[in-house]
């Protein structure tokens, strides 16, 4: 589904952005973040993102690009385990999302199937009924939905970028994010600004990113690292199977 695609690869690459211009230094338990460079501050927040199994992400905001404001809203982790959903904007419709192991569950609602699949929709909207369509991972058609739930594909990204130049980074003063005591480190460049929040007590995980210029006004919160994802699966008789709906075509949804 492209929606999912645009909104969270957006997410993703608004962290990628901010953790990949650092400068590989090793991290020490007893170190005081604060009193860090931004640099290193950046980094360790990086390896930290690296290292946590699972999380939860919420982006909310205009990534620029000429899009509508968007929701991502995933509990995934390494498995490829994911929960939650994803809102277009505007009334463009939204998606919920469970996936487990190699099944992947998704429900769109009236809104996603009259705006994203124009010819159709309506169809697919009354043969499902409110359930949910359920497919394989391997299944051509699905492979966007499937990256997008895998926590190594984010993973993935800030690794293959970790060499990326970058602008200017410099370190604010220390504030609280939703309870949690941070430091911000903001990397300025190409007209856009970027802040990165950094926890500054326990691991240095990055719990919120902003970004601000060239049309983006967005924010992504991060939480619960290496917390379980919720296992619970939709009910056989809230399912429909995607080929009989959609048929053998490896088109995308």
């Amino acid at each position: 589904m492209t929606g999912q695609r645009i909104t969270a690869r957006a997410a993703a690459c608004a962290a990628v952005v901010v953790l990949t211009v650092t400068s590989g230094a090793v991290a020490h338990a007893d170190d005081d973040i604060e009193s860090l460079p931004a640099r290193e501050i950046a980094d360790r927040s990086r390896d930290a993102l690296l290292d946590t199994r699972s999380l939860h992400l919420h982006s909310e905001g205009d990534m620029g690009e000429g899009r509508s404001p968007m929701t991502v809203d995933l509990t995934l982790d390494q498995d490829g385990n994911c929960v939650g959903g994803i809102d277009l904007g505007k009334d463009e419709g939204s998606v919920e999302i469970v996936k487990r192991g190699d099944v992947v569950w998704l429900k769109p609602d009236s809104n996603f199937w009259k705006n994203q699949v124009p010819v159709g929709g309506t169809t697919f909207e009354a043969i499902l009924a409110g359930r949910y369509m359920k497919g394989e991972t391997s299944d051509p058609r699905l492979r966007t939905v499937v990256q997008v739930c895998d926590l190594d594909t984010f993973h993935e990204l800030l690794a293959d970028n970790a060499d990326a130049p970058g602008g200017t980074l410099t370190k604010g003063t220390g504030t609280t994010v939703d309870g949690v005591r941070a430091v911000p480190v903001t990397r300025t460049g190409d007209d856009q600004e970027l802040t990165l929040y950094v926890a500054s007590e326990g691991k240095p995980y990055p719990v919120r990113i902003t970004v601000r210029g060239n049309g983006a006004d967005a924010a992504v919160d991060f939480s619960g690292f290496d917390k379980p994802v919720p296992t619970a699966t939709p009910p056989a008789e809230d399912t429909v199977d995607v080929s009989a709906l959609l048929g053998k075509s490896p088109a995308p949804v």
